[in-house]
């Protein structure tokens, strides 16, 4: 029997009841992660779990918003206590934000949509690092968009909250480039989510790829084979890609 790539692995994923985080999970537990995942959807995370016990994997659920930054810190904490380490942190957790003009945007939404994109990973990273350097080979991967460089009109709130996510990730990256930990931001693209149906009501879900084919070019950047840290990994292009200042 061929050993799985991620046999005693922990890997902790946020968003994790469907979409793009759900996949994630799954194609982790298939490679033998053992998953932590997070998201606020009770009934996601049962379903999440049922998929992983079927594919002979195992999962820890928790019910708990990245908002929460209390309750992050006691997962941080509750980690450190059970396993003493985690090896794959996927940040995966996002929200779509506003779809309008800027000056339309209700302050309310903006920050909702900072808090979730950008604060929450912040506070990810300040409570999980310390579990992530314990492992022999820590892998962190974050879900970003190329409307971050794009900037795309009406799609003020979630450009400028991913723009931040990559400033924020590529700081860390750089911190900790001497260290085993390996820090790197995936971009899907457009992908059959719940998510890319609320931004795009108009287009036909059967004309993009789906979370699981997503999902499997995520998984080599959580190996310990993988080497490359504060790095743009782009799905549609296969690409690993570096980055430089404006020209």
């Amino acid at each position: 029997m061929t050993t799985k790539p991620l046999a005693s692995r922990i890997a902790l994923v946020t968003g994790a009841s469907r979409g793009i985080g759900y996949a994630t999970a799954i194609a982790l537990a298939k490679a033998g992660a053992h998953i932590i995942a997070v998201a606020r959807t009770q009934g996601g995370l049962e379903e999440l779990d049922d998929a992983i016990t079927a594919e002979g994997g195992t999962a820890t659920l928790v019910p708990l918003s990245v908002t929460d930054w209390d309750g992050v810190a006691r997962l941080g904490a509750a980690l450190h206590e059970r396993h003493g380490k985690i090896d794959i942190l996927i940040g995966n957790a996002g929200l779509a934000g506003a779809s309008s003009p800027l000056g339309h945007v209700e302050p309310k939404s903006w920050n909702e949509t900072m808090d979730v994109n950008v604060n929450a990973n912040f506070q990810l990273i300040r409570c999980m690092e310390p579990l992530l350097q314990q492992s022999d080979a820590g892998r962190a991967v974050f879900i970003t968009s190329g409307t971050a460089n794009k900037a795309s009109a009406y799609r003020g709130p979630y450009a400028a909250s991913k723009a931040a996510l990559e400033a924020l990730v590529r700081v860390w990256a750089n911190e900790t480039a001497t260290t085993p930990l390996r820090v790197n931001l995936f971009n899907p693209g457009p992908i059959r989510t719940h998510m890319r149906a609320i931004v795009m009501p108009g287009e036909d879900p059967e004309t993009l790829d789906t979370p699981a084919q997503a999902a499997e070019a995520i998984l080599p950047l959580c190996l310990p084979s993988w080497t490359e840290t504060g790095k743009f990994v782009d799905y549609k292009t296969g690409k690993v890609m570096g980055f430089h200042p404006p020209s």
